[in-house]
């Protein structure tokens, strides 16, 4: 007997002109849990056995990164739509292939940009292509090469479409003003969120409300899917982008350069998350790359120390809130070398001074430290005007990472004492400079 499914029952609501737009691009932005991927797999599987002359190819920046996300969403898809006996999922070469026909949807990544402009297929001709992440695709130059790819006529009665599924990270992204602030009959511009996904249970809706409450900035994005805030950002210098670390100490080896590691570790246990950064910093460059994090609530120092551990992160200095000296010398005695960074009256000022001085590149593998970046701003009074200083929320990373640096800075002899640091939002007016206490200076870096 045959099972028959209801597409409506399988793939939900909410994204009704989705699935019936025909036009060239479908750019689709949202927040964490909007299914906005589901539904770009549960479309192409339900579309390619509907024509059996359509092909379709999945993008991402890296191709390694498929096996995990598009690959296994459309494994899913197959799944959820009841078909998955139909089809053969092959890794090497990965493709999928729909056995009655012999389509394929086909796997690449723009890192090898040979594989994107020499595709052919058996069957039919390549219709469809799916760019998943596609904000990690940092220039549009790169996306153009591959739109023009996809070229050539199409049996009757079918469509070239290119589908982008992302996370709006940045409102500066190009995609935001090839996409979104350009309305064209050829564009399907859509934003979702999590409450356009039915399917999600009510704990995980309870964690997006708590969002909502606690982090109104990271909500704005992850929840509602709108353009990561640009106005008042205290870090606007970095970027979102896949990169191997170990290449970078090699490469940096070449020049002549040694990278510098940094480990910065701000404590919190029941309502703030312990928060690790790791990063290397180029000197000469004025980079730095993050790589990895740990951002957890509830964790005792016993369990910090078994995260750096299994991370292979014991024989690095960890640089911690010097405020906590009692849980720094629990770590040591757990084998963790962990140092206290000094806080002075002007740490904090001082700090983020230095770090806004290097552009900084971070790794998609660590959300928690883009979210940070996204919604760290700098704190207004009750009237609204600015105060020169940091909102102390939204911080826990953005603090061990001013650990980090300027202790990494200060080890290595590049400042030898904070001096004071006044942010021109912050300075006073010219007259109160000849009054107050006698001699104080504003330094600029």
């Amino acid at each position: 007997m045959t099972e028959r499914i209801r597409l409506p029952d399988a793939v939900g609501g909410g994204y009704g002109e989705f699935w019936r737009f025909r036009g060239r691009y479908r750019a689709v932005k949202g927040g964490r849990a909007s299914k906005k991927s589901a539904t770009t797999a549960l479309w192409l599987i339900y579309n390619m056995m509907r024509r059996p002359l359509a092909n379709a190819l999945v993008i991402r920046r890296f191709f390694v990164q498929n096996r995990d996300s598009t690959y296994a969403q459309l494994m899913w898809a197959a799944r959820r739509l009841g078909v998955y006996d139909m089809w053969s999922f092959f890794r090497a070469p990965m493709e999928a292939v729909y056995k009655k026909t012999g389509q394929r949807i086909i796997f690449r990544g723009l890192d090898d940009p040979l594989s994107v402009t020499s595709i052919t297929v058996p069957v039919g001709a390549l219709c469809w292509v799916w760019v998943e992440e596609a904000s990690q695709i940092d220039s549009e130059a790169d996306f153009n090469k591959l739109d023009l790819s996809i070229r050539g006529p199409v049996p009757e009665g079918y469509f070239k479409q290119i589908t982008l599924t992302f996370n709006p990270w940045s409102g500066r992204h190009w995609l935001k003003a090839r996409f979104f602030d350009a309305p064209s009959p050829d564009v399907l511009a859509m934003t979702t969120t999590y409450m356009d996904n039915e399917f999600l249970a009510d704990d995980d809706r309870a964690l997006f409300e708590k969002m909502k409450k606690e982090a109104p900035g990271r909500y704005r994005v992850e929840g509602l899917g709108e353009w990561g805030a640009d106005e008042g950002q205290v870090y606007t210098d970095w970027t979102v982008e896949q990169f191997d670390r170990h290449g970078l100490v090699r490469e940096a080896a070449a020049r002549g350069v040694r990278l510098t590691p940094l480990f910065g570790l701000d404590f919190g246990y029941a309502a703030d998350e312990a928060a690790l950064i790791c990063a290397l910093v180029d000197e000469e460059a004025k980079r730095i790359y993050i790589f990895d994090e740990m951002y957890r609530c509830g964790m005792t120092n016993g369990d910090i120390a078994a995260v750096i551990k299994g991370r292979g992160y014991s024989k690095e200095v960890v640089w911690c809130d010097g405020a906590e000296p009692k849980s720094i010398e629990e770590l040591r005695r757990l084998g963790i070398r962990a140092r206290a960074a000094s806080k002075g009256p002007d740490s904090l000022l001082y700090g983020v001074q230095l770090v806004r001085q290097y552009r900084m590149t971070v790794s998609p593998d660590c959300p928690a430290a883009i979210n940070e970046l996204l919604c760290y701003v700098w704190d207004k009074d009750r009237h609204g005007e600015p105060t020169g200083r940091p909102c102390d929320r939204n911080n826990h990373l953005m603090d061990a990472l001013r650990y980090g640096l300027v202790m990494t800075a200060r080890r290595a002899g590049r400042i030898k004492k904070e001096p004071r640091y006044v942010f021109e939002a912050e300075r006073p007016s010219a007259p109160a400079l000849t009054g107050g206490r006698a001699g104080r200076r504003y330094i600029d870096f």
